[in-house]
């Protein structure tokens, strides 16, 4: 798979390192986010922004110097036909005393070999992964993909069109959150990995912003001043209308894949598989099937 940094990623400063944070002047990001599509990054990447920002009238800062050579910066390396880390980790130079990082849920398709160089040249970064319900996230995506032209409109009803949408190589390697963890678990040091979910951004984004804060070792207790927690720009588009047929059709067809996530991901995605009126009980050989099944998948299609 041909790869270049940035892959469309968005950096954003954070905040003061707060307690035993990364070494100032070392460059390189201190976190990645590294997805997943549909499951809060953008809050997320608004919620950080937002933090290194002072307080300052309506109008935006005009671009000096310092965005002229981030921007020039990028497009030299996006295109480049190799991963350049060592100037990929020169875009973070100007952070200073801040905490700075990379948001992209395309970081979610990256294969072991990759990210094993990355936590390789960079082995203090913390990583962060936004899960979702595979069911309420597919639609989310595709609801998002229709709504920007990125493909066309479909007749939501019938199951053969949403199928020829859903079995895409590209959104089915997004689809798989118990498989992307596992892909970043084997090289990321346990201490520097931690998931969270939608369902928590949903019920309490508040809260939810405090643990991510403190994970970063950022100070949980700073205000929100522009961006509240809960605001979240996608909530309000219109998603697809999704129905009991259709619905129930994407359960079965993510079914072993909620129950992994119930048995791999716990927190919120225990609750998954009974919102589709699966059991929870799994056996040790239903899991053992099932996660051979879909590591030789991911294996196949990556």
């Amino acid at each position: 798979m041909r790869w270049t940094w940035p892959f469309n990623g968005r950096a954003g400063n954070g905040q003061h390192k707060h307690g035993n944070g990364s070494d100032a002047d070392s460059a390189g990001p201190d976190f990645l986010c590294v997805g997943v599509h549909k499951g809060g990054t953008t809050w997320l990447y608004q919620q950080l922004d937002q933090l290194s920002r002072v307080q300052r009238s309506s109008s935006s800062r005009c671009r000096d110097e310092r965005d002229r050579c981030f921007l020039e910066s990028i497009n030299r390396l996006s295109a480049k036909p190799y991963i350049d880390f060592e100037h990929y980790a020169r875009l973070f130079e100007q952070k200073g005393p801040l905490l700075s990082g990379d948001i992209s849920p395309n970081y979610s398709t990256l294969s072991n070999k990759v990210i094993r160089q990355i936590i390789g040249y960079f082995p203090k970064l913390k990583v962060i992964f936004l899960a979702r319900d595979p069911v309420e996230r597919v639609w989310s995506h595709l609801s998002m993909e229709v709504h920007y032209h990125q493909i066309e409109s479909f007749d939501v009803t019938d199951i053969d069109e949403v199928n020829r949408n859903l079995l895409r190589r590209g959104l089915l390697l997004r689809s798989y959150p118990s498989a992307v963890v596992a892909r970043w678990k084997r090289y990321v040091h346990p201490d520097g990995f931690r998931i969270y979910f939608f369902d928590d951004l949903q019920r309490n984004p508040t809260e939810l912003r405090r643990s991510i804060l403190d994970f970063l070792g950022a100070d949980p207790d700073k205000p929100a001043n522009r961006v509240p927690a809960s605001d979240n720009s996608w909530a309000s588009m219109e998603k697809l209308p999704l129905t009991d047929e259709v619905r129930s059709h994407l359960a079965q067809f993510f079914k072993k894949e909620l129950k992994s996530c119930a048995a791999r991901l716990g927190g919120a995605a225990r609750d998954w598989p009974a919102r589709y009126g699966f059991s929870l009980l799994l056996s040790f050989w239903d899991l053992l099937d099932d996660s051979i099944d879909l590591f030789f998948w991911c294996d196949w299609i990556s």
